[in-house]
C-alpha cells in the first residue's frame, strides 16, 4: 500500500516545481529586478531532497528562508553588494540533518561527567572513577554513562549475567556514592555507598518492571535494570537539591548550549527531544522567548500522568509559526526495556537469559489510556518498542484506540520509538497502518555483533531492523542515533543505513540496507514528516526553512567506504551560519 503522506507531499513538490521554473525563467528574462538575497551559497551540489527540484547548484536565502535553488547563473541574479556568498567548491550542500529520536539535555549532560563509551574493560571504569572521586569531596556523587559489557574485551570472572559485582568500585570510592549509566540508558550501576543512601539492601524487592541484579548469596551487585534504577532518583533529587534554583537552572542553561555545539557540529539543525515533563518544556519555552534555543526542537511530552496530561495537554500545543525553534504536539511513552540490559519484551525467551522474555515498564492499559488523551487533544503518540512482543501489543493497542474512537489513525501519524525488533507477520502492519518506525540506523551496526546472543543467529536475522521489507510495504522510516546511548553522528547513522556495515568489518544482514536517497530522506524528510513539519522542513524547497548542512563529500555517489570520511563543514540555522569547521 502507497503511503498517502508521501502521495500528498510529492504532489505538493510537483506544484512548488512549476513555480520554482517559473520564477527561475523570469531570473533569465530581468534579472535585475531580483530582490537581493542575505545569503547564497553556490559552485557545488544541492541536494534539495525535493523530488520535483533534485539536485542544483545554487541556493539563495533570504531572512530565514529558502529564496531560490538553481544553476549558478539562474542565482547570481539574487547576488546584491550586501549578500555574503559561500562558494561551494564543489562541495555538497543538503538539508540540515534533524535526529530523528534523542534526549536533548541528556546530551548536553554527557558532556559534563564521566564519558564511559570507549572503555575497554571494568578496570578501566574503576580508573576512571577513581580519578574522578581524587578530585571530589568526600560525599559528593560521581556521575557516568556509556559503558556496555558486550563491547569490553573482558568481564571479570566473578560476573553476574555479564556485568561485574561493585566490589572494586566500593574500594576506589568507599565514601562517594557512584552512578554509572548504561550506554543504553536502561540499566545503571552503583557502588555500596550510592545504594546505602537510597536504603537497598538484600532484603529491597525488585520494583514491577526491574530488577537488582544479585549475587548467588543475595547481595545487590551494583547492577540495577530497567525501573530498579529509580529506586535511586530519591537520593540523588536529594543531593541535587542541595544546589540553589539559580544554579540548577544554570546547569541546565550550559547543558542546552553544551548538547547545541555538539549538534551543530555534526549537521544537526532540528531534534527530535524524545521526552520531556511539562517543567522542561517551560524551561525550553523561556529560552525560545529570549532567542536562546540555537536549534530548532520538536518536543514529545513525557513522565507525567494520564490525569495530569488529559488537564494540561491543551495549554503545551505548539506548533511551527514563522522561525519557530520550539514545538511540541506529541507524548512519549515505553512498553519495554533495551535488548542489551536483558529489557526488550521479546516473544520467546533470551537465549542467554532463558527466565526471562525481558520487561514491561509501563502497562498496555496506562499506555492505551494515554493514546485516547491524545486522540482527544490532537497529539501525536509515540512509543518505546525494541522487542518483537513489545511492537506487537504497540500496534495492537493503536489499532484498538482508533477503532474504539471511530477515527482514521493514518493522518494522525503515530510512531513507534526504535522499532528495532519486529516479527515478519507484523511488519506489513505499519504501512497499512500508518504507524512511522522511528528508527535509530546506527543501533545495527552497533548492537549488530551481539544482538545474536541475546536472540540467535536465526532470531535475529529475521527480526532485526528489517528496513527493506518496512520500505516495500509502503512504511515511512526515519532516522536519528538516541543520543547520548549513541554518538550524535549523522554522518555516521547515515552510514549505518545505506551499509549495514558492523564496527568488526561484516555487514549485518545488509539485505535492508536503504539507498543512498532513501537513507538521505530519512534524516530530513521523512523526520520532517513525522513531527508534521514538511511544510517547513526536510527539503530546500523555497518557502521552508534555510536550514543547511554543507558536507565534504557529496553523500550520494562518494564510494561507500569513505561516507565516514566526510565531514560537516558548515551549519546554518535560519539562514544563519551557526558552525564552520576550522
Amino acid at each position: 500500500m502507497k503511503n498517502p503522506v508521501r502521495i500528498l507531499v510529492v504532489l505538493a513538490c510537483f506544484s512548488v516545481a512549476a513555480s520554482c521554473s517559473r520564477e527561475s525563467a523570469d531570473s533569465r528574462d530581468a534579472a535585475t529586478k531580483m530582490p537581493a538575497a542575505d545569503l547564497v551559497l553556490r559552485g557545488g551540489k544541492v541536494a534539495t531532497v525535493d523530488p520535483a527540484l533534485g539536485n542544483r547548484q545554487a541556493i539563495a536565502v533570504t531572512g530565514y528562508q529558502v529564496t531560490a535553488v538553481g544553476s549558478d547563473d539562474e542565482i547570481a541574479a539574487y547576488i546584491g553588494p550586501e549578500t555574503k556568498v559561500v562558494e561551494l567548491d564543489g562541495r555538497f550542500a543538503m538539508p540540515g540533518f534533524i535526529e530523528g529520536h534523542g534526549h536533548y539535555l541528556g546530551l548536553g549532560r554527557a558532556k559534563q561527567i564521566l564519558d564511559l563509551r570507549n572503555v575497554k574493560n571494568w578496570q578501566e571504569v574503576v580508573t576512571m572513577v577513581a580519578g574522578a572521586v581524587d578530585k571530589a569531596k568526600p560525599g559528593e556523587w560521581i556521575f557516568g554513562r556509556g559503558w556496555h559489557q558486550d563491547k569490553w574485551d573482558s568481564v571479570p570472572a566473578d560476573a553476574v549475567d555479564g556485568v561485574p559485582r561493585n566490589d572494586t568500585l566500593n574500594a576506589v570510592s568507599p565514601d562517594n556514592p557512584v552512578s554509572l549509566g548504561h550506554a543504553s540508558g536502561h540499566a545503571a550501576f552503583f557502588n555500596d555507598a550510592a545504594l546505602a543512601e537510597a536504603g537497598i539492601d538484600k532484603d529491597t524487592p525488585d520494583p514491577p518492571g526491574g530488577t537488582i541484579v544479585r549475587t548467588p548469596q543475595g547481595k545487590p551487585t551494583g547492577l540495577m535494570r530497567e525501573t530498579a534504577q529509580r529506586l535511586l532518583n530519591d537520593a540523588v533529587n536529594e543531593y541535587n537539591s542541595r544546589m540553589s534554583p539559580e544554579e540548577a537552572e544554570q546547569l541546565d542553561r550550559d547543558r542546552v548550549m553544551l548538547a547545541a555545539d555538539e549538534a551543530l557540529r555534526h549537521g544537526v539543525t532540528s531534534f527530535h527531544d524524545a521526552g520531556a515533563n511539562f517543567a522542561t518544556i517551560d524551561f525550553f519555552k523561556k529560552l525560545e522567548d529570549e532567542g536562546k534555543l540555537p536549534i530548532r526542537l520538536y518536543v514529545m511530552a513525557r513522565r507525567e500522568s494520564n490525569e495530569v496530561m488529559a488537564e494540561a495537554l491543551p495549554h503545551y500545543l505548539m506548533v511551527a509559526e514563522g522561525n519557530d525553534f520550539l514545538t511540541v504536539r506529541s507524548i512519549k511513552r515505553q512498553i519495554d526495556g533495551a535488548l542489551g540490559a536483558h529489557g526488550a519484551w521479546l516473544l520467546e525467551p533470551y537465549v542467554d537469559l532463558p527466565s526471562s522474555d525481558g520487561l514491561v515498564l509501563e502497562t498496555v492499559e496506562d499506555i492505551e489510556g494515554t493514546a485516547e488523551i491524545a486522540v482527544r487533544h490532537g497529539f501525536q503518540v509515540n512509543t518505546h518498542a525494541i522487542g518483537d512482543r513489545a511492537v506487537r501489543e504497540t500496534l495492537d493497542l493503536y489499532e484498538r484506540v482508533w477503532k474504539r474512537l471511530g477515527v482514521d489513525g493514518k493522518p494522525l501519524r503515530w510512531r513507534i520509538e526504535h522499532s528495532q525488533h519486529i516479527d515478519p507477520v507484523d511488519v506489513p502492519r505499519f504501512g497499512e497502518l500508518g504507524v512511522i518506525a522511528s528508527v535509530q540506523a546506527i543501533h545495527g551496526t552497533s548492537d549488530g555483533p551481539w544482538i545474536p546472543t541475546r536472540l540467535g543467529e536465526e532470531r535475529a536475522a529475521a527480526t532485526s531492523q528489517p528496513w527493506r521489507d518496512l520500505i516495500k510495504t509502503g512504511a515511512l522510516i526515519t532516522n536519528g542515533t538516541d543520543v547520548p546511548v549513541e554518538p550524535i553522528d549523522a554522518i555516521a547513522s547515515y552510514y549505518s543505513s545505506v551499509s549495514r556495515m558492523m564496527i568488526n568489518g561484516r555487514k549485518f544482514t545488509p539485505e535492508h540496507s536503504m539507498t543512498r536517497e532513501e537513507g538521505l530522506a530519512a534524516y530530513t524528510l521523512n523526520n520532517a514528516i513525522a513531527a508534521f513539519e514538511e511544510d517547513v522542513k526536510g527539503t530546500l524547497t523555497p518557502g521552508k526553512y534555510a536550514d543547511i548542512v554543507v558536507l565534504s563529500q557529496d553523500l550520494l555517489t562518494v564510494d561507500e567506504e569513505k561516507i565516514p570520511q566526510t565531514t560537516v563543514d558548515m551549519t546554518i540555522v535560519g539562514g544563519e551560519i551557526k558552525y564552520t569547521r576550522k
